[in-house]
């Protein structure tokens, strides 16, 4: 009993996943900030563009 405890302690099978997994969460957290950062000073832009146009 206690060695197959032992076993599954020292199985790793699964952690290659569990990482790909972070890295991707992480990679979508980057992406969605960018995003929004990127989106914001577009507006700005496109509204300071317009006010522009219009006068």
């Amino acid at each position: 009993m206690k060695s197959k405890l032992l076993g599954l302690l020292k199985d790793e099978a699964g952690q290659g996943m569990s990482e790909y997994g972070l890295i991707i969460a992480l990679i979508a957290v980057v992406v969605i900030g960018a995003l929004t950062a990127m989106g914001t000073g577009l507006l700005n832009k496109f509204t300071a563009i317009s006010t522009e146009l219009n006068k």
